[in-house]
């Protein structure tokens, strides 16, 4: 008890006022934002808390978190919101900044806490369509085609924030392969090699930095499926996996996900999949949850203390109507979280039930497509369920 109320103390006095005090709207229902566990027990969520203790209490240690999804995590505000609101649960826990990719060089659009920009020729194919590239973490993958090909990635963010948090790295890891070799180009002109086995190629640079440039030397292509950005002493670390329009079968597809995921080695992994899955005409829920069955059989190979959250799906609409099928998803959750002794949010009750995308809309908070969400509602979306896991956090 005294633990709890000393946690609680500690982290309200850290916890930035921008997170605790969120707009409030009649029509979010904050009375069920809280974490379910339908199996009542939920060993690895602890787990991932005591871990979380460990780096707020001391400052040491290495919490990293995986947020996968569709087009609500590829625009990165979501996630962005949730790892701000974690950075700022202690000042100095910053880890690295983990997973990017080249979007630009995809003709797609970047998540909005970094900026990428492209040089020469490139192809691009993601988990949608594959094609004939191996796929791995980030669903997603661009072709170089020959040395004229460069890519920048900035740790910038593209919207502007008060006490903006500034990354910076001294790893790189190039995800991919190919016959050309990636070499990184500091300051423009000195050249970096690295080091590598089958997929990966490491680069230790000589300072730190926010932005790197990645070029090609030799003959030949490069398939490049992303780079991880890293920076020794642990911390604090959240990466994103987004793919507009990516299904659960889309991420099936990625046949190097899983030795991929070795790379990040996630404590918890968020899963935002699922609406998606309810927009064609021919949705099985048995085939949903038999989906996620192997998405969730894939992380817990890697890491078995893994942390799943089911973060469930928004409220939509399909044909001018509500979509039928979002119920049905939301027991299907139920049923995985269940089954895995994980836990479930509720997005959709929490931002109002059925027909509640209509007022958010009319709130400035979502799209007139009734499917996204804008700036401002993906960041009362973070706020909500970071608050969700912070409370479940201290009442354990």
């Amino acid at each position: 008890m005294r633990k709890g109320i000393l946690t609680f103390l500690l982290l309200l006095l850290l916890l930035p006022s921008e997170a605790r005090r969120q707009p409030r709207y009649p029509f979010v229902r904050t009375d069920l934002n809280s974490l379910q566990m339908p199996a009542e027990k939920a060993p690895e969520f602890y787990h991932f808390c005591r871990k979380l203790d460990t780096l707020l209490f001391t400052g040491g240690g290495d919490v990293r978190i995986l947020h996968v999804g569709g087009s609500h995590v590829q625009g990165g505000t979501l996630s962005d919101r949730l790892r701000r609101n974690f950075l700022n649960l202690r000042y100095g826990i910053t880890g690295g900044r983990g997973l990017v990719f080249p979007f630009s060089a995809a003709h797609t659009n970047t998540p909005v806490s970094y900026n990428s920009s492209y040089m020469g020729n490139w192809e691009s194919v993601n988990c949608l369509k594959p094609g004939d590239e191996a796929l791995g973490l980030t669903g997603m993958a661009v072709m170089a085609q020959d040395t004229s090909a460069r890519v920048i990635i900035d740790l910038v963010l593209r919207e502007k924030q008060l006490l903006q948090q500034r990354y910076t790295f001294n790893k790189v890891d190039v995800l991919g392969s190919g016959t050309l070799e990636p070499i990184l180009l500091l300051n423009g002109r000195d050249t970096l090699r690295g080091v590598g086995t089958a997929g990966v190629r490491h680069f230790d640079l000589p300072y730190y930095m926010d932005w790197i440039q990645l070029a090609f030397t030799g003959r030949g292509t490069f398939s490049l499926r992303g780079l991880y950005l890293d920076k020794p002493g642990g911390g604090f670390s959240l990466s994103e996996a987004g793919v507009n329009g990516a299904s659960t079968g889309s991420w099936l597809k990625c046949d190097l996900w899983e030795q991929e995921l070795r790379r990040v080695m996630p404590d918890m992994v968020i899963f935002s999949i699922g609406i998606n899955d309810i927009q064609g005409a021919d949705f099985d829920v048995r085939r949903f949850k038999a989906n996620y069955r192997e998405l969730v059989r894939r992380v817990h190979k890697v890491n078995p203390r893994c942390a799943i959250l089911f973060s469930g799906i928004n409220d939509s609409w399909r044909r001018r109507e509500n979509n039928r099928h979002t119920e049905a998803v939301e027991a299907a959750f139920r049923d995985l979280a269940k089954e895995f002794h994980a836990v479930f949010w509720d997005w959709y009750q929490v931002m109002g039930g059925p027909g509640s995308m209509a007022l958010w809309e009319q709130a400035g908070l979502a799209q007139s497509d009734k499917i996204h969400f804008t700036s401002s509602g993906y960041r009362l979306v973070g706020d909500l369920l970071f608050d969700a896991i912070m409370d479940e956090y201290y009442r354990r």
